[in-house]
């Protein structure tokens, strides 16, 4: 399996649908079904009834997953395409558009 160009704590903006032009961190990503959670985009409700964790139940608004080629990585406020390079005996994302290590 290919490893995803968008991890974990990256900042990323959304390039298509209704959320478009947002910006948020990423909370989770799916490997699986190539999607991901990010903070305060793509928010769906979500009915819930009362139980031990949730004692009042009610209507929760939590964020829904998006797909991962909706979003772009952004370094340093900007949106950038990610490549893949060795760097030494390390294989490490960079930044096509400025051509900067990103971690």
């Amino acid at each position: 399996m290919s490893s995803l160009k968008i991890k974990k704590g990256d900042m990323v903006k959304v390039i298509a649908g209704k959320d478009k032009d947002k910006e948020g961190k990423v909370i989770a990503v799916n490997v699986k079904n190539n999607t991901l959670l990010v903070e305060g985009i793509n928010m769906v409700t979500k009915h819930a009834k009362p139980s031990m964790a949730n004692q009042q139940g009610g209507i929760l608004h939590q964020e829904g997953p998006i797909d991962i080629s909706n979003v772009m990585l952004l370094h340093k406020g900007t949106p950038t395409r990610v490549g893949f390079k060795m760097d030494g005996d390390k294989k490490v994302r960079y930044a096509k558009k400025s051509g900067e290590v990103i971690d």
